[in-house]
């Protein structure tokens, strides 16, 4: 990582949980487990609701709310998905899975409300009055059309008769990854009311190296570093972007992807130098 790259991704954090802590006071048990739930991740999406804030110069009283809205949804997702029911993981981002920390029933309500939280938070004034754009693209990259969708495609996947392609694979991880990375890159557009189509088109080719990369890291990563069980997917012989161009194949395509999303940036300048420095930290991450 650049150390510009690295300062802004930090300072990001920084933001972001510093106001998780003014929106989401720790009184009771509840509010503990959404708290756990959103801390320790690297919160790359909220800090491309910031960047992109930044390149159209949106305030930071909008901005903010809306990367700790990504976040709660983004915990959320991981939270649904690390219960018995879906992957039944013990660990994520180096702790115990919040259902087993806890319990199952604790793990649901928890992340039903991160998902409610976000919305609540589009829905501040602070907004401002792009605010109901965001929060229709959220429903959609979160739902039906969107995440959910990918999730529902990926667990359908491990009772088929036969693997997905790598065409079904990309499609799958567009919706399951891409959409809520989209979002978020598009964010700032949308609060200032301009055109997101550059950002659109450097969010889908870096939605899908992130994913090619988390393949990646299923295969080579050690699960202390990534801070979650690895090798997963090649012990219950999934169908990965691994699995169909190997490995030096996958990082190949991963890279390619990369420099798609970089040279989607031209329009920004010397300004969306950090989001091409997020775009090469993604394929190059450990965890």
């Amino acid at each position: 990582m650049t150390a510009g790259f690295t300062a802004a991704l930090l300072q990001a954090q920084t933001q972001i949980l510093n106001h998780m802590d003014r929106r989401l006071p720790q009184a009771d048990l509840l509010h503990q487990t959404m708290d756990y739930a959103l801390r320790g991740g690297k919160m790359l999406r909220g800090f491309l609701v910031l960047e992109s804030a930044r390149l159209h110069d949106v305030p930071e009283t909008a901005a903010i709310e809306a990367a700790l809205a990504i976040e709660c949804i983004h915990a959320y997702s991981l939270v649904h998905d690390d219960l018995p029911a879906m992957d039944d993981d013990d660990l994520r981002r180096g702790q115990p899975t919040l259902h087993r920390k806890w319990d199952e029933a604790t793990a649901v309500l928890a992340g039903d409300s991160l998902q409610t939280l976000a919305f609540e938070l589009l829905a501040r004034d602070s907004v401002g009055p792009n605010a109901l754009s965001l929060i229709r693209t959220l429903a959609k990259a979160a739902g039906k059309d969107g995440m959910v969708s990918g999730q529902m495609m990926d667990i359908a996947a491990e009772t088929a008769e036969t693997p997905l392609t790598l065409d079904e694979i990309t499609i799958l991880q567009a919706r399951k990854t891409g959409c809520l990375i989209e979002w978020s890159a598009c964010a700032g557009a949308r609060l200032a009311g301009a055109d997101p189509a550059p950002l659109r088109h450097y969010a889908q080719a870096l939605g899908l190296a992130f994913q090619i990369a988390d393949d990646i890291l299923d295969v080579e990563g050690d699960a202390a570093t990534v801070g979650k069980a690895v090798r997963k997917d090649a012990d219950a012989g999934k169908a990965t972007f691994v699995s169909h161009l190997g490995l030096e194949g996958a990082k190949h395509r991963a890279q390619e992807l990369a420099d798609l999303a970089c040279a989607a940036l031209a329009p920004y300048g010397a300004a969306g130098d950090t989001l091409k420095d997020a775009a090469r930290f993604v394929i190059s991450r450990d965890s």
